[in-house]
């Protein structure tokens, strides 16, 4: 067994012509403009393209089946099994590449909770991406440094191809994670949400054996010390939903709920900015300068300036930026109890309701479907929106059953009241293709109305198909929107498409049989 004491001798080993560790973020930019991996925007930002993959590769993630795995991950299409004669492979093949390899360091932590915090290490052959990590995580103060000792390492190495035959892999790209060695690998792509999402991934196996909820989802607080959670896949609005100006972030997308309260796990943002302008987001806008990466943005060659509206590399535009370049964001990002918790879904077919209220039974139900439309450039073969369900608002990064994480969510929405809305922040008027989509305005209008607490003052009906109760007035947003079949030209159309979609919900959740009758009848109906 490699443990990870012995996995960081091995690294310390190494042949290296350098070995460059936590360097500042001047020196990092320098670095990568100097061996032509990006270039400087007019804002400062760091401008670097990824290749072929622009979005994650969710076939090409695995993790290691071993004695502890065995009996916990859920096994399948999401949590490929990996054994450690092949982990232990691509290990030694990891380290045969970055022999005499110029590699920088990041050391750091993931979690804002000293109490739950991980100790990190990540290792890179690219400047930009140990920028990218130096700004995404929590960076440790200097005495911090001096005794840090990483918990769990990652180790990036883009030009590391697998061999499927060989290494048991679905292509050249894998993404490998042992707890047993407490290593991720991975190799053969330069996006860098990998690196991200792979110690997500790790935070959702650790700590709910710890008795922590991990949520993908981001959070913000106001002047009262109210707490709000947003839960969503990418592109639904986490990021530009929780960015409010007359609140403060916590963070943008990955938290735990502890019995102390929320807690970041990270120490930046992974901001998307396709079609970002100053006016509609201008905490994202004034993020992206000097130390900001601007991961497959366009820019004019004469001029330095960002192209936010191209789409030309990929849909999956984004900047990455350290928290505190949000104006009077929380440091260290912690907060309490929630009293709000919304969900966000961008639903392709145009007929969920931008806003309606969940009793408890309604939350669990919807949490563990995670409707919502994968959105393009998102993963690597999307290109236009398809419906999907992601359990938990993030399947993708979830080793355990889904019904762990709902039953924690559960647990404490009744031992700490908290109110829970869904928001549609997708279509109106018809389906991708023929409606529009959410007015930015109005959601944010609604987005205010349920953390004030004014959404509450309104009438509410059940929806006759889905169940969930709709308001029948909400401030500064036309009241002919809240019922979604108002605003189809073919309401018949319309009742069809909602149908469609119940029967969906209903064929998806077929899958969770252990769940009680009262989840199960808070669905659609047909």
């Amino acid at each position: 067994m490699i443990t990870n004491n012995k996995v960081n001798r091995q690294i310390a080993d190494l042949n290296v012509t350098a070995f460059q560790r936590n360097l500042p973020v001047v020196k990092l930019v320098e670095s990568a403009l100097h061996h032509g991996e990006g270039y400087l925007t007019s804002a400062g930002a760091l401008q670097v393209k990824t290749g072929k993959f622009t979005g994650r590769s969710p076939k090409d993630k695995f993790i290691v089946r071993d004695s502890h795995t065995t009996n916990h991950v859920a096994w399948g299409a999401v949590n490929q099994a990996l054994t450690p004669e092949q982990f232990d492979s691509l290990y030694d093949k990891m380290m045969n590449y970055m022999e005499n390899r110029k590699l920088f360091v990041f050391d750091g932590y993931a979690g804002a909770d000293h109490d739950y915090r991980l100790p990190i290490r990540i290792i890179n052959e690219y400047a930009w991406q140990n920028l990218f990590v130096h700004q995404l995580f929590i960076r440790p103060t200097a005495a911090e440094l001096q005794s840090h000792e990483a918990e769990f390492t990652v180790i990036a190495m883009p030009g590391l191809k697998a061999d499927p035959a060989i290494d048991g892999t679905n292509s050249e790209t894998f993404i490998a994670i042992s707890f047993e060695k407490k290593t991720v690998l991975i190799g053969g792509t330069h996006y860098a949400g990998e690196m991200k999402k792979s110690i997500f991934s790790v935070l959702n196996y650790l700590l709910p054996f710890r008795g922590v909820m991990p949520m993908h989802c981001s959070a913000n607080i106001g002047a009262a010390g109210d707490t709000a959670l947003f839960f969503g896949l990418s592109g639904t609005g986490k990021t530009t939903l929780s960015a409010d100006p007359n609140r403060r972030l916590i963070g943008d997308d990955e938290h735990g709920w502890s019995d102390n309260g929320v807690f970041n796990f990270e120490g930046g943002c992974y901001a998307k900015c396709i079609g970002l302008t100053q006016e509609k987001e201008p905490q994202i806008w004034n993020a992206i300068r000097f130390g900001s990466v601007l991961e497959n943005v366009s820019i004019n060659e004469i001029t330095g300036d960002a192209d936010y509206n191209s789409n030309v590399l990929t849909e999956n535009t984004r900047a990455a930026y350290p928290i505190e370049y949000i104006q009077d964001s929380v440091i260290p990002g912690v907060g309490g109890h929630p009293n709000v918790i919304i969900f966000l879904t961008a639903d392709a077919y145009g007929v969920l309701p931008p806003v309606s209220k969940l009793t408890k039974e309604q939350a669990m139900y919807h949490f563990l479907s995670g409707y919502t439309s994968k959105l393009a450039g998102t993963e690597r073969g999307v290109t236009e929106p398809e419906a999907t369900f992601s359990s938990c608002f993030g399947a993708p990064f979830l080793p355990l059953r889904p019904d762990v994480y709902a039953e924690m969510l559960g647990d404490k929405i009744t031992k700490h009241n908290a109110r829970v809305y869904l928001v549609n922040t997708g279509w109106s008027g018809g389906p991708y293709g023929i409606g529009k989509r959410m007015n930015l305005s109005y959601t944010r209008a609604m987005i205010t109305a349920i953390i004030d607490g004014s959404i509450e003052e309104a009438s509410f009906v059940p929806h006759p198909v889905f169940g969930v109760h709709t308001p029948s007035a909400v401030a500064d947003v036309p009241s002919d929107l809240l019922d979604p079949r108002n605003v189809w030209v073919d309401q018949e159309d319309y009742d069809r498409k909602a149908q469609q979609l119940a029967n969906l919900f209903k064929q998806n959740f077929e899958k969770f049989n252990g769940v009680s009758d009262a989840i199960k009848l808070a669905g659609p109906q047909l």
